[in-house]
């Protein structure tokens, strides 16, 4: 039989029955897969994990020894239950198993064995129904020394109910065991400058490791793998950009125009950007441009500017948004400072999925005869139907909230057309480098002057819940003061929510902590309609299940300042721009993420009136969930509360699951921790590729590349 590769398919290296168990679990189709499946930690055969610290509810592997065995008959009903009692020799921990007297051959005192399944707790004491065990076999012992076998790491890999930790070691044995000559991605002088080993020993030792030692020297080859494989795909697409010629877009006198009528002055960040957009729109290549910047930085005035030039030589401009709100808000806003001479030869145009029949067809005209310079919508833009004249610029707002799937499908509708991507979360150094790696990044950091600023308070209502009534009063004051506010719910109705409610990042309740007070749009709106301080003030209420034309109302409602208090969900957290909203109330705020609090937050203080933002909050102090709230609170340097994201959530939370195909491949790199690993690869990515772009003598890379981004995810990455 043929050695196996990578590439084998699983079902023709360990049988259909396995692999199907495999692929349903855990997604694997190819041996590489398997292998790429790598243990979570190591025990050992001489280590017994302290029973008492066991969390109840949990799923647990430990290695203990059996102290006693015995069956009994049930009393209520026909059969028998087998208690085994395990130790650590400091605590024990029953395990029961129904009808089953067989395992009692097995179960002898003094057998040691790993032992996995959900610790749950009968009359006090701690126990695993049914659990999953393999015992170590004597005469393994009998062939090594003790202290050798003893120490001899066993892998611990991430498992299901149906597939038990060691059941998926003895499939990756046999898998092992049939593995040929595996090509190695790295280049011969990466990995001997970084002391690393060839691909095939680095794959057999973090699986099969002799001795504890040699498992982090496999972990950081494997490691490199990942950022090197990743690292040169993304600069393989950078490449495949830069070989599309791109029409060239001079700016002209619809720029200067408007340059002219602006009724302040540029940042000097706003004005270094737009230059380096300006050079970028007139390249030999399409744009490939990532704008960075905190809320209300002047992002989309430098976006509308690069609008402007290509419209000079009759090019449209697709801005995409994620919400209709926000898709709406971009119109009037763009039409607002176009003006009333430029605004209708531009003709900025919405075209949203809710948009009545009659409206949707008379904007899709527009687009498609390239009537509309300019045209603003969410996902309707991505419609087969929806075409255009001369598509020039595409620009992504809000990129966190679309995937490169969609970004390339609204491109693939003109001709090499430049991509300008937006994003008001900060995003540090490294993450940018490992998701947004073939694009260039620009970062807008400077403010426009004339902000009055916000001020951020905790009202933790935990420690002091008469607070709650005094947030309430505090808004109405506001008000009282000709001023406006917003309340922010993370979901429409507390008391029906569903997941579609919920606010974009929830955070679940944590256990052994009291219950906390659900709040949602529907009970502020009553609360409020009752409250004798609000009975002359317009509260009015919005989220994303009403009709379109409801949203868009009230929304205009309190951009004119037809309404005082808006209670909404998170339809509001970007792109809205009410200069008169000086204070936000954010309840549970502690279901929200750092970076989607932040967001929020930069809805209020947008104009000369000083924003206030009341973090509201029953987390105690000291819980993961208060310390995100406590953050936000501390600073409103939107770069600096990314950092804290990162430490406090962990990457894969920050950077959402939908930004690069190739990311999902990384098993053991982590973006934060391992950033000079990132910019090492980076570096040899760039010169290989330079010195051997279409990796004709770097033939175990190019395998990588298809085993690693995988097909599909190939095909979303070669249409950028």
């Amino acid at each position: 039989m043929p050695a196996l590769t990578l590439e084998s398919r699983l079902d023709g290296a360990v049988g259909g029955k396995t692999s199907a168990a495999l692929s349903r679990a855990f997604g694997m189709k190819t041996v590489g897969d398997l292998l790429a499946h790598y243990p979570r930690r190591y025990a050992r055969r001489g280590e017994l994990t302290p029973i008492s610290s066991l969390p109840v509810g949990e799923p647990v592997t430990i290695v203990a020894e059996v102290r006693r065995a015995n069956e009994r008959r049930m009393q209520n009903r026909k059969g028998s239950i087998l208690e085994v009692v395990i130790s650590d020799g400091h605590g024990d921990l029953s395990l029961t198993f129904f009808n089953q007297s067989w395992r009692m051959k097995d179960l002898r005192p003094g057998r040691r064995g790993i032992f996995a399944g959900k610790v749950g707790e009968y009359r006090g004491a701690k126990q695993l129904a049914h659990p999953d065990y393999e015992l170590f076999d004597d005469e393994d012992a009998a062939r090594l020394n003790a202290e050798a076998y003893a120490n001899l790491p066993i892998p611990i890999y991430p498992a299901t109910g149906s597939l038990a930790s060691w059941q998926i070691k003895r499939i990756v044995d046999l898998v092992l065991d049939g593995l040929g000559d595996v090509a190695d991605p790295l280049p011969d002088d990466l990995r001997a400058r970084h002391g690393l080993l060839d691909a095939r020993t680095a794959i057999e030792r973090i699986h099969r490791p002799d001795f504890i030692e040699q498992v982090e020297q496999a972990r950081a080859t494997l490691r490199m793998h990942e950022a090197f494989v990743l690292q040169v795909a993304l600069l393989q697409q950078r490449a495949f950009v830069r070989a599309m010629s791109a029409t060239a877009r001079p700016p002209g006198v619809l720029l200067e125009r408007f340059d002219a009528a602006l009724p302040f002055e540029r940042t000097a960040d706003q004005i270094a950007v737009g230059d380096r957009i300006a050079r970028d729109l007139q390249g030999d290549w399409p744009m490939n441009r990532l704008v960075q910047g905190e809320v209300g930085s002047g992002k989309t005035l430098v976006a509308l500017r690069a609008m402007l030039q290509v419209a000079e030589s009759g090019g449209q401009s697709a801005l995409i948004a994620p919400t209709e709100v926000l898709a709406a808000q971009h119109v009037r806003s763009i039409a607002r400072m176009l003006g009333p001479e430029l605004a209708p030869e531009l003709m900025p145009t919405l075209l949203t999925g809710q948009l009545p029949a009659a409206e949707r067809r008379k904007a899709a005209l527009r687009a498609a005869s390239g009537q509309a310079k300019i045209v603003v919508g969410t996902h309707a833009l991505l419609s087969e139907t929806t075409t255009f004249a001369d598509l020039a610029l595409v620009v992504v707002d809000e990129q966190h909230r679309f995937g490169v799937e969609q970004r390339e499908a609204l491109r693939a509708k003109g001709s090499a057309p430049h991509a300008l991507v937006l994003t008001a979360t900060p995003i540090p150094r490294t993450v940018a480098m490992t998701v947004f790696g073939d694009l260039d990044v620009s970062t807008i950091r400077t403010m426009p002057t004339g902000r009055a600023g916000i001020q951020t308070f905790v009202a933790p209502l935990a420690e002091r819940p008469a607070w709650f009534a005094r947030v309430w009063e505090r808004i109405a004051e506001e008000v009282g003061q000709g001023r406006q506010a917003f309340v922010v719910c993370a979901a429409i109705d507390a008391e029906a929510a569903t997941k579609d409610d919920t606010a974009d990042e929830p955070v679940a309740e944590v256990e052994g902590e009291a219950p906390r007070t659900r709040w949602g749009v529907v009970q502020v709106a009553g609360l409020l309609a009752e409250h004798p301080s609000f009975s002359s003030i317009r509260v009015e209420i919005l989220h994303g299940k009403m009709p379109s034309d409801q949203k868009d109302a009230v929304m205009q409602a309190f951009a004119r300042g037809d309404v005082d208090v808006l209670v909404a969900t998170t339809v509001v957290e970007v792109g809205v721009d009410v200069p008169n909203a000086s204070t936000m109330a954010i309840l549970e705020a502690d279901r929200f993420g750092v970076s989607q609090l932040h967001q929020l937050r930069g809805r209020v203080g947008r104009g000369g009136v000083p924003g206030l933002c009341l973090l509201v909050t029953e987390a105690p102090a000291g819980t993961p969930a208060r310390e995100r709230v406590d953050a936000v609170a501390a600073t409103l340097d939107g770069f600096e509360l990314a950092e804290v994201d990162l430490e406090l959530r962990g990457e894969g939370d920050v950077l959402g699951d939908a930004q690069s195909g190739a990311r999902s491949s990384l098993r053991l790199l982590r973006v934060v921790k391992d950033a000079d690993i990132i910019a090492h690869a980076r570096q040899a990515a760039e010169a290989l590729l330079e010195d051997d772009p279409a990796l004709t003598r770097h033939p175990g890379l190019a395998q990588a590349l298809e085993r690693r981004v995988g097909m599909e995810e190939r095909a979303a990455l070669s249409k950028a």
